[in-house]
């Protein structure tokens, strides 16, 4: 008798495994954890073994999920090949996507690696930069699909994510002890106004110690000490630290990670690269959160 594993059931379980929880996992699949945790114990009753171990705050993988985990990776890896190659051969050219420097990890690898197996034929250029820059090359037609990070979402524009602005530093440094209080922004930083206005209302000296119009001499700065810097707290690099500076700084405010759209002839592609980036942020068509009109 045939015996054949259930792929969405697999998908659920790689899913899990690489969140680390039902919860996350469903979101990142647009499911609900109930529909997530059933094919979980489906999958589980098929093959007669426990995969997870549900005793602490996550879940962890039994040694069975381990072993099942690996054939899950290359089954799910080709399942998705072979869709894309056989449904989405219509598809093809290229998207320029842009994207802000401070946010181009840990997200959009994830997006560009799926998207060109969903997609084999359609090139993605990705273009990094300021948000101010990004939304000029998108105004002007340059960019098909752009991101933005910003206190709010313009008209026509859809809102992914919301986190915090936070203080970073070099590991274990002191300088944002300093009187007055060191800084290295680039110059054309959306957020570097608006922190010197934070540094003003809390009576509190800055100096500008490095400008840049790049990013890499201002992360050289601040991993060196010499600055601090600020970011947004869903996207730390691992060469900077958050700061726990006890009030001694002021509280930031909470940025937007915006999406916009362009319209036109390759709207239909642009879509898809859309729903790739909706779905790696956990947020579903359905709980779409568009600015006014």
């Amino acid at each position: 008798m045939a015996r054949n594993l259930d792929l969405t059931a697999l998908r659920s379980f790689m899913t899990v495994a690489d969140t680390g929880k039902v919860t996350a996992a469903a979101a990142r699949l647009n499911l609900t954890q109930s529909a997530v945790s059933m094919q979980l114990k489906r999958l589980e009753d098929a093959l007669g073994q426990s995969l997870l171990d549900r005793a602490g705050r996550g879940v962890a993988l039994t040694s069975e999920g381990e072993l099942l985990l690996g054939y899950a990776r290359r089954m799910i890896t080709l399942n998705d090949e072979i869709w894309g190659r056989m449904t989405h051969a219509d598809f093809e050219g290229e998207l320029v996507l842009g994207v802000p420097c401070d946010i181009v990890y840990p997200q959009i690898p994830q997006v560009m690696r799926r998207f060109a197996r969903d997609f084999p034929r359609v090139k993605v250029s990705l273009t990094s930069s300021f948000t101010t820059r990004l939304k000029a090359e998108f105004a002007r037609g340059e960019i098909d699909l752009t991101l933005t990070t910003e206190s709010d979402i313009e008209p026509g524009g859809e809102m992914l994510d919301e986190s915090w602005l936070v203080w970073v530093g070099a590991h274990g440094g002191t300088t944002w002890k300093s009187n007055p209080v060191k800084l290295a922004y680039e110059r054309s930083c959306i957020f570097r106004p608006l922190v010197q206005r934070a540094l003003e209302a809390a009576g509190l000296e800055w100096e500008m110690a490095v400008e840049s119009d790049q990013t890499r001499p201002v992360e050289a700065a601040v991993s060196a000490d010499l600055a601090i810097h600020t970011q947004i707290s869903s996207s730390i690099p691992p060469y900077f630290e958050v700061i726990q500076h006890g009030g001694a700084l002021p509280e930031l405010p909470a940025v937007r990670i915006g999406m916009y759209l362009a319209d036109g002839p390759k709207r239909p592609i642009i879509e898809r690269l859309a729903e790739v980036i909706r779905e790696t942020y956990g947020v579903g068509d359905a709980s779409k959160r568009m600015a006014a009109e």
